[in-house]
């Protein structure tokens, strides 16, 4: 029995998983995009309500706004995305939570490092979760490389093979 279709290229193959998210996948995304913005409305709400804030107080609460409202961004991305995204979404996620990791954290330490107690254990704490988030980077990266590095595999190995002919 012979196969009389045309046999589709890795690039065909590649083409036709633009815009396919799991079903895991998409509720993910939806998840993220949801709350990132109940988080920024629900720190927005707070900030709203309390003016009278210190500078420092009220800069904390811009930045977990802004990551709260990156996040969001990010799981519209997600959805809205149409081309095969080959680990990329690992990759922003990554840096989102190196950057938050690094900013928050930076912020806490200089508040505490100001009342005078307790700096050294925010530091280790903060060192940890920035740790973390490198390796999650590491990983992504190396994630998103080994998935092109297959791609041009495949790529290569269609156009070694002749097509089929009928």
């Amino acid at each position: 029995m012979t196969n009389e279709e045309p046999r589709a290229s890795a690039r065909e193959v590649v083409a036709g998983l633009g815009g396919t998210l799991s079903v895991r996948a998409r509720v993910r995304a939806v998840a993220t995009l949801v709350l990132g913005l109940a988080g920024a409305v629900f720190i927005g709400a707070l900030w709203w309500t309390e003016p009278d804030l210190p500078v420092r107080t009220q800069v904390a609460f811009a930045l977990l706004t802004v990551f709260c409202l990156v996040w969001a961004g990010y799981g519209a991305w997600l959805l809205r995305s149409r081309v095969p995204l080959f680990a990329a979404d690992r990759v922003v996620a990554a840096w989102i939570g190196l950057a938050a990791s690094v900013l928050v954290g930076g912020l806490l330490v200089v508040v505490v490092a100001q009342r005078g107690t307790g700096a050294w254990g925010v530091a280790a704490v903060v060192a940890v979760f920035v740790a973390l988030s490198v390796v999650l980077l590491v990983r992504a990266h190396a994630r998103r490389a080994a998935l092109l590095r297959r791609e041009r595999i495949l790529a290569d190995g269609d156009s070694e093979q002749p097509g089929l002919s009928g």
